[in-house]
């Protein structure tokens, strides 16, 4: 053991040097005590995901293994559910109209977005005001939106058929017609393109303005530009929107349930609107086939983890982040 020698006022005194067995247990009760109080700050979360997440999931996964309706006990018939489903038409028209929806709304979605991100970038002190404008839709409840897409796309008195009216174009029949219902909701999804715009004008503003500066000495014009540094530097925005609005998109619901299958509603094309989650609904609580729709989720759990999968293979070759080399 060591020691060293300290002298104050005139006296002499020693001091021990800690072991280094102590100093180990010391460092080791330390972290015992931080880790601790980490997990008591996380805990609420940690609850709220045992409780509210994984055990929702662990226990849905049990019911696709079973035939339950909720009021009797679930009565265990292995795959069944999932043969039945290879079998059942509306799965195939549900993933159909879904799939549609999805590959037609997104891109527009992330289009419409992008042009409206790049008027603001230019509007200047006017920005803030049009920033507030174009996210007030999307604090719209989604039932609401649902019935102001039939009153906006009504084929007789909409507001949508009569301003094409003006313009000498007879609108179709958006809600009765089955060829026109996924495009009527297509451009009614449009509606809540503000919080995409906000995140898009935020990555547009941090693009460094040296790189346009050099994009302009060597001579590139608007398109080189935008396609050699804006997309190229805003991609990581770009790819979380469209990962975020892929899922959403698998996944849409409200407008369409709202607008086609609310209050017992039989008056318009159903089936044109019958998106997989919808008719998950009605077998789990339509129907109370509650097994079958538990494997209907995990079937969709499935298609959204493969398309993100891919999404995400796609993107290491065009998404660029500035700490990549």
């Amino acid at each position: 053991m060591t020691s060293e020698a300290i002298r104050a006022g005139g006296r002499v005194s020693e001091r021990q040097v800690v072991p280094p067995e102590e100093r180990e247990r010391n460092r080791k009760r330390a972290s015992r005590r931080n880790i601790l109080s980490a997990m008591l700050f996380l805990s609420p979360w940690i609850v709220g995901f045992l409780v509210f997440t994984a055990w929702p999931m662990i226990y849905s996964a049990y019911l696709s293994l079973t035939d339950y309706d909720v009021i009797n006990n679930p009565n265990f018939i292995g795959f069944e559910n999932y043969a039945e489903m290879m079998s059942d038409p509306k799965i195939l028209l549900a993933l159909g109209n879904t799939a549609f929806f999805t590959l037609v709304q997104v891109p527009l979605y992330v289009i419409v977005s992008l042009a409206l991100a790049l008027l603001l970038d230019r509007a200047g002190r006017a920005s803030g005001f049009f920033r507030t404008v174009f996210f007030l839709p999307k604090m719209t409840p989604p039932v609401a939106v649902g019935v102001l897409f039939l009153l906006l796309f009504n084929g007789q008195t909409g507001l949508v058929n009569t301003v094409l009216g003006w313009f000498g174009i007879n609108g179709p029949a958006w809600t009765t017609d089955p060829a026109w219902v996924k495009p009527g909701l297509i451009f009614m999804s449009l509606w809540t393109v503000g919080a995409s715009v906000i995140i898009l004008l935020a990555a547009l503003r941090n693009v460094p303005e040296t790189l346009y500066e050099s994009a302009k000495l060597d001579g590139a014009g608007f398109w080189r530009t935008s396609f050699s540094v804006t997309l190229p530097m805003i991609s990581p925005a770009l790819f979380f929107i469209i990962i975020v609005n892929t899922i959403a998109g698998l996944q849409t619901f409200d407008e369409a349930y709202t607008a086609f299958f609310g209050a017992g509603n039989t008056t318009y094309s159903n089936d044109a609107a019958l998106f997989y989650v919808i008719y998950l609904f009605q077998q789990a609580f339509e129907f109370l086939n509650m097994g079958y729709a538990s494997a209907m989720a995990w079937l969709l759990f499935l298609v959204i983890m493969i398309v993100t999968a891919i999404q995400l293979l796609v993107s290491r070759k065009l998404v660029y982040y500035e700490g990549d080399r």
